[in-house]
């Protein structure tokens, strides 16, 4: 790493405020010793691509030591590389290359449980007695043996598993193999505070931190109350789930979190220009959770909801209602907005099943993200504009979906390999003859090499779009007012300063016409998209864009 780009990423403390950050899923993003698997190594050589994209940072989904029965958010040791991703030299040498290129390291932190392998829960589970007995939460039975209360896992069933040693149960909020740690212990927040230092004394930049809102419970172990189907909603867990069901009140969303989120905030901030973003899985609260974690400057930098990842069909209200819902949730806090990750059906597929031109409504897509207020998470593969993946029973990895097939196909969909190369096997993610998900062909027809350089595809438009939200700071700074819906435009403007951007999307398959707001508007170009004015008029495409500066 040169002391000058050292330099450019450690000077600006408020990098994270409207950074776009590439989610990276390890398995899946390039295989570089040929055993059909993604590795660290693989993402090192692949960094130029994320550089030319114009990401600020990436993330990358956990790549520690784990059996991988949840693929790595199952972790036995916090505090190493899974020889399946290469060693911690490998994980030294991404950051030292990431910061060559000027691209920043995030990496996913799991603090609300472990793997039941892990060598802090072996020993909980030995005896009653043990150093770490009150590391995990553990209860005993009711007097007819059934689990102590009726919190339920969000990978389906009980969230409590029977242990024959100790005679009790243990909380499990997702498989029956990641047994939640109790964060009530201050050993616990302690050990989980030392391993985020490890991370930090290595170099990397910033945090995402899983399931957030799970980290505490309820310590008189109160039943949760049952939520009324009205107000059941799918965004947390599938619709067959009866996770659903439930308000949940008691099994997360705690308050003793505020205080452990300000400890972990202060260590961070004994590092330079360190961000952290985290997972807030609640259906009913989400929101409002976001704001409480978010405010004051003492615990998130920012923090993400999943109002853009649920199924809800993006339309023009929608867009709006979500921002206006976060600014009265959230007024000091700061989001971290994304339309796919590694959990939820691929955007263009969940939103877009009725949709012909499916690269057109991708680039639109990109461009809503890209220009609300506040930080962008884009997903891999999704510059190429894939599509969920339909994967055979018989392929399938993700325990979640084996579990609820075939009403709910798990995430293994939105989990297959990137593709690369469309002249090379396996898409010149691997060598392997056999890659750990299949790569679908429709895939492969959209591989880095079809799109790159060409123009009018959907890699080069993100390129291109990336480059105009960094000439325009509006777009990644600046506060957000939306203004009238016009049939199915969208209209809202960003304003920085005295700066003020607007943006018109036509969020239809039909050309539409625009009235623009009052004022003088000088139509800004560089981004890609077509449209004519005409007086106070924009005649826009179906799926088009217009971007326009106040005079």
């Amino acid at each position: 790493m040169t002391a000058t780009t050292q330099s450019i990423l450690s000077a600006d403390k408020d990098w994270w405020r409207g950074a776009v950050i590439y989610q990276i899923y390890p398995r899946s993003y390039q295989d570089s010793n040929g055993d059909g698997i993604g590795d660290l190594k693989g993402i090192t050589a692949r960094l130029p691509h994320i550089a030319a994209l114009g990401a600020d940072a990436i993330w990358i989904s956990p790549f520690f030591t784990s059996p991988m029965k949840d693929f790595g958010y199952d972790v036995s040791n916090y505090v190493d590389v899974d020889p399946m991703f290469g060693s911690l030299a490998d994980f030294d040498g991404l950051i030292a290359e990431a910061h060559r290129v000027g691209v920043r390291v995030m990496i996913d932190l799991v603090m609300s449980h472990t793997s039941d392998q892990h060598p802090w829960f072996v020993e909980s589970r030995s005896s009653r007695f043990n150093a770490k007995a009150d590391w995990y939460v553990w209860a005993d039975a009711k007097p007819d043996g059934t689990p102590p209360n009726n919190w339920l896992s969000i990978f389906g069933g009980s969230g409590w598993h029977w242990d024959p040693t100790r005679m009790q149960y243990y909380l499990h909020n997702f498989l029956t193999s990641q047994p939640d740690l109790n964060l009530h212990n201050p050993e616990v927040q302690d050990a989980l505070l030392a391993a985020t230092r490890f991370w930090l004394e290595r170099g990397v930049d910033g945090f995402r931190l899983d399931t957030i809102n799970f980290y505490f419970h309820d310590k008189e172990l109160r039943d949760n109350p049952a939520l009324a189907p009205e107000r059941r909603n799918a965004s947390t867990a599938p619709a067959v789930n009866p996770y659903n069901f439930q308000e949940h009140i008691y099994d997360k969303n705690r308050p003793e979190n505020i205080a452990f989120l300000k400890r972990f905030r202060a260590l961070l901030d004994q590092f330079p220009a360190i961000a952290a973003v985290g997972e807030v899985g609640d259906s009913q609260r989400g929101l409002e959770i976001v704001g409480e974690y978010t405010s004051g400057g003492d615990k998130m930098h920012m923090c993400y909801a999943f109002e853009f990842l649920a199924p809800d069909p993006l339309t023009p209200a929608r867009v709006a209602e979500v921002q206006q819902a976060f600014a009265e949730a959230a007024p000091e806090g700061w989001a971290c907005w994304a339309f796919s990750n590694h959990d939820v059906v691929r955007h263009v597929s969940r939103w877009g099943a009725e949709v012909l031109d499916r690269d057109a409504y991708a680039k639109q897509l990109a461009a809503i993200l890209m220009t609300q207020r506040g930080s962008v998470c884009i997903y891999q593969g999704e510059e190429l504009g894939l599509t969920e993946a339909d994967i055979a029973f018989e392929d399938l990895q993700d325990p979640y979906g084996i579990q609820f097939w075939p009403e709910f196909k798990g995430r293994d969909g939105c989990r297959t390999p990137m593709v690369w190369d469309s002249k090379t096997a396996q898409a010149g993610f691997s060598s392997a003859p056999k890659t750990w998900l299949p790569i679908p062909v429709e895939h492969v027809l959209k591989a880095v090499d079809t799109q790159q350089g060409v123009a009018g595809s959907v890699l080069e438009q993100y390129r291109r779009f990336l480059a105009f939200r960094k000439e325009n700071p509006a777009f990644a700074k600046g506060g957000i007012v939306f203004h009238p819906v016009q049939g199915n435009v969208l209209v809202y403007t960003r304003t920085l300063g005295n700066e003020t951007l607007l943006c018109l999307f036509n969020m239809s398959a039909e050309p539409a016409t625009a009235v623009l707001p009052a004022g003088s508007w000088h139509a800004l170009g560089g981004h890609g998209f077509d449209s004519k004015t005409e007086d106070d008029r924009v005649e826009l495409p179906a799926w088009g864009a217009h971007f326009a500066r106040h005079a």
